[in-house]
């Protein structure tokens, strides 16, 4: 009688080789089984006391050229304003379920994004464009935004009414939605902020997130009306008709001015949604989202919208303060996060409210901006603006790094902690600009200081070793130093 053998693929040797492709295989089944990208985290669910929907709008343009460079290659204009394309996250009716697949975190085509990662290493070629394919699906390819696409806005939006029993907390009213118009760093998109703004939303505010097509996104697909589309790169210098008058300087510039082009007619689009055009700006979106717009009439507060920005984005957010606010800006406030060290001067000429939040790397690294350190730049505007009479803070949230703002640490916070210095736990880093995003736009609407916005300066100077000039309490002195205070509001 022949004795019963397990074929070779069941009793192999223990080698190596053979354990490290196992437990590969293993965590490969696990992800998928659960849902999981293979080698990151999922996003984190909102905390709010709303749910939060999102919807992609992809507007058409003037066609209006913001420069008159064009690319070496086609000879086609570099700055041409096709259409302009956001994602809104705002507050939703509570339970409401929608029909259409939460967006990916990474959009499709997922080779645009990777091919302009590859233009960014400057090593952009069939093969190299493959392996980032591969490499970003394997990293992201399967993450999607916790936001329920398309579904109603709720009824009512907060009134920031202050009462005794909720201190600096809005209750529910009639007032109109609070808008936030945010604009992404260098190498970024609009989805590379998506829990930042999603946040936001599930406390009550509605927030437009844009995507730039000035060269400084890794790819983004351009859809029209018609059906046709066209993906748009990252691009330098050297992809550009110039001669040697148009240097880098005059890039970055000429890249701004196509962003706060962009963030017009993102305002244009929500104003329109406002005054009840909904129906048409729905019929004129080629993403085929925005079913609700209709029922969006007068639900927007677009007398005091507030502008942000990231990085490269808040140097965009602060030129869009220059002469705000006027029709084409209605801004009465600015959110800047991280202001560049290397996207251009920043903007002074600033008449409204302003808080600018440094992360703890950006504050700490000393750097030489236009031949003075950079956090006194920023520390002489933001005290100009005092001296104007609009109240202005700057601080720095300690633990946090550039990119603590964004979902990258959500994703991989083991990696982005060993690699930027970050300190603080990832979700609390969130939470932090988050919270004091919200004061700041209670003070917007009520004009009253609450929480950390009602304290004093306590350092002066960024010191990462002594306690400050002033006792914070508690709830704040891990995480904050407040460099520039308004004297009185």
């Amino acid at each position: 009688m022949s004795r019963f053998r397990l074929p070779p693929i069941l009793r192999p040797r223990l080698t190596p080789k053979y354990v490290v492709s196992s437990v590969a295989a293993i965590y490969v089944v696990y992800c998928w089984l659960w849902g999981m990208p293979l080698l990151s985290s999922n996003l984190p669910a909102y905390t709010g006391p709303h749910s939060v929907g999102v919807i992609d709008i992809e507007s058409p343009c003037d066609g209006r050229k913001t420069s008159d460079v064009k690319f070496k290659s086609t000879g086609e204009p570099a700055f041409l304003l096709e259409t302009v394309l956001f994602s809104v996250y705002y507050p939703a009716v509570k339970g409401a379920k929608s029909d259409k697949p939460k967006h990916l975190w990474v959009p499709k085509p997922l080779a645009i994004t990777a091919e302009g990662y590859a233009k960014f290493a400057h090593i952009s070629n069939f093969l190299t464009n493959s392996i980032f394919t591969v490499a970003l699906w394997g990293i992201a390819g399967s993450t999607t935004i916790q936001a329920n696409v398309d579904v109603p806005l709720r009824e009512t939006a907060p009134s920031f009414k202050f009462t005794e029993h909720r201190e600096g907390k809005p209750e529910v009213g009639n007032d109109g939605f609070p808008v936030i118009v945010f604009s992404h760093g260098m190498a970024s998109s609009r989805t590379d902020y998506t829990h930042f703004c999603g946040e936001l939303a599930s406390r009550g505010y509605v927030v437009a997130a844009i995507e730039h097509r000035d060269g400084s996104s890794p790819g983004s697909m351009v859809m029209n009306i018609d059906g046709t589309e066209r993906p748009v790169y990252h691009f330098g210098l050297g992809e550009l008709d110039v001669d040697n008058s148009f240097d880098t300087p005059e890039l970055k510039q000429a890249q701004l001015d196509f962003r706060q082009a962009e963030i017009e007619e993102t305002v244009r689009v929500l104003r329109a949604i406002n005054d009840g055009s909904g129906a048409t700006i729905l019929e004129m979106n080629p993403r085929k989202e925005g079913d609700d717009l209709p029922n969006w009439e007068g639900k927007l507060d677009m007398t005091n919208v507030t502008i942000s920005g990231h990085s490269y984005g808040a140097t965009g957010a602060l030129q869009a303060l220059k002469g705000a606010p006027c029709p084409q800006r209605p801004f009465h406030g600015g959110l800047i996060l991280d202001p560049g060290k290397s996207s251009g001067p920043l903007n002074h000429d600033v008449d409204v409210p302003i808080l600018i939040v440094h992360s703890n790397s950006w504050s700490k690294k000393h750097s030489i901006f236009f031949g003075q350190p950079h956090f006194t730049v920023v520390k002489d505007l933001v005290m100009d603006v005092n001296k104007r009479g609009r109240a202005a803070w700057f601080m720095t949230s300690l633990g946090t790094s550039h990119p603590s703002v964004t979902d990258a640490p959500l994703l991989e916070p083991t990696l982005l902690s060993w690699t930027t210095g970050s300190t603080i736990d990832v979700i609390d880093g969130v939470r932090m600009y988050v919270n004091v995003t919200e004061e700041f736009m209670l003070f917007q609407k009520a004009h009253r200081r609450t929480g950390l916005l009602a304290l004093e300066v306590t350092h002066p100077d960024y010191d990462s070793t002594s306690n400050g000039t002033q006792e914070m309490p508690e709830l704040y002195h891990r995480f904050w130093q407040i460099h520039v205070a308004p004297d009185s509001v």
